[in-house]
């Protein structure tokens, strides 16, 4: 009688356990900004939770920092869309001033609703996108050369509404977008479930998602992550924002501008990562001339990068004067560089066609908890920009050794 043979799956040889390591191992050079930054970002929290004896990590700083940090953020996540498409933006510092302004002039001078002003404020932010982009997608001007002079023209227009002085304050409602906090469900606590449920249910969700996108992805033979990094990391993240919810929780709660931020992170990574406008910003950035032969409007594109950025950049500058309770002449200095730097440090190449949203999160809280824990441990603000000078440098020298490797 004939016996037939029957394959069996060879147990995992020492040349078998070697191939899998080295999978791991090609893995993480190949992501190696990508968790070289997340990791870079533990590291810096841990040093800094050190050496301030512990102040770092309190909920009363956490809430600072988030709030600080909040608009660069967010005009973060629309100059990585400039930046992956090959452009820059110099003008969002003066935007974001300029911003506070007209919303500090309709809402204290003509006695607006915060609803109506901060509307008409964000459609004046897409006004100076688009007038900024229509010059450099169709008439090919560098971007760097309009949006300066831009930076210098919007300057100008804040010190003029202003009249070179300070108007304020704003009316309460306003300022409950930067300085509120979600409120209680079950009425003022000392510990603040709801902002933990909210938290613990964002974690979930979350992890839902990533969990379906990877099924999808062994389906039709495009996983890449190995299993083990795949559930480190989500894990790790989760977990992190759980604690980070309980932290929050202890004090007053999430911050109302935490949750806007967290809506536009999963908005613009499904745009960048789902949608085919976001995959045509990373075409063009790549290889603008091949993205146009394919049938992509490149300058549809570029301009559509710069609306986004204004509109941004309006939404920050209304955050920015809400938490000061006051428009002044001087708002938003130095805004472009820290935002740009951020969009940098979290991996966005300087030629275009690279970047991530996370990344340029990642990058800004880098800056954030740099600036947070440095002026606790009362570092001057001339050794600050120094070293936040050289990590920027040291970034964008990783990612040409990189490139060039």
């Amino acid at each position: 009688m004939e016996t037939s043979n029957i394959d069996k799956q060879p147990a995992l040889t020492p040349a078998g356990a070697a191939d899998e390591k080295k999978d791991y191992g090609s893995f993480l050079k190949s992501n190696m900004r990508e968790y070289g930054m997340l990791l870079s970002l533990v590291a810096i929290m841990a040093f800094f939770q050190i050496m301030t004896n512990g102040t770092l990590m309190r909920p009363l700083n956490l809430t600072n920092l988030v709030l600080q940090n909040s608009y660069v953020v967010i005009m973060a996540l629309g100059m990585l869309m400039v930046i992956v498409a090959g452009h820059i933006d110099l003008s969002v510092g003066s935007v974001v001033g300029l911003i506070g302004a007209l919303a500090a002039v309709l809402m204290v001078d003509y006695g607006m609703d915060f609803v109506s002003a901060s509307i008409i404020c964000l459609i004046a932010g897409a006004v100076i996108g688009a007038a900024q982009g229509y010059w450099i997608a169709y008439f090919r001007i560098p971007s760097f050369i309009v949006t300066l002079a831009g930076m210098l023209v919007f300057k100008g227009m804040a010190l003029a509404l202003l009249q070179g002085q300070s108007l304020g304050p704003f009316p309460e409602t306003f300022q409950r977008l930067s300085s509120g906090f979600i409120p209680d469900l079950g009425g003022p606590t000392k510990f603040h479930t709801t902002s933990l449920v909210v938290g613990v249910v964002a974690a979930m969700v979350l992890l839902g998602i990533k969990l379906h996108g990877r099924r999808k992805q062994i389906k039709h033979g495009m996983e890449d992550e190995p299993q083990l990094f795949f559930l480190l990391k989500n894990g790790l993240f989760a977990a992190a924002i759980i604690a980070f919810s309980y932290l929050m929780a202890t004090y007053r709660g999430m911050p109302n501008v935490l949750i806007i931020m967290f809506a536009l992170m999963v908005f613009y990574t499904f745009l960048t990562n789902r949608t085919t406008l976001g995959r045509r910003v990373y075409a063009v950035g790549g290889n603008e001339k091949a993205a146009k032969l394919s049938g992509i409007k490149t300058e549809r594109v570029s301009f559509f990068t710069f609306v986004n950025m204004g509109i941004l950049a309006a939404l920050a500058g209304l955050i920015f004067a809400a938490r000061l309770n006051t428009a002044t002449p001087k708002a938003g200095l130095g805004f472009e560089l820290d935002v740009i730097a951020a969009c940098f440090i979290g991996g966005a190449s300087a030629s275009g066609g690279v970047g991530k949203v996370m990344g340029a999160v990642i990058g800004a809280f880098v800056m954030g908890v740099m600036n947070n824990g440095m002026s606790i441990m009362g570092i001057g603000i001339d050794y600050q920009q120094m070293i936040k000078g050289f990590v920027l440098l040291m970034a964008v020298c990783f990612d040409v050794y990189n490139k060039n490797k």
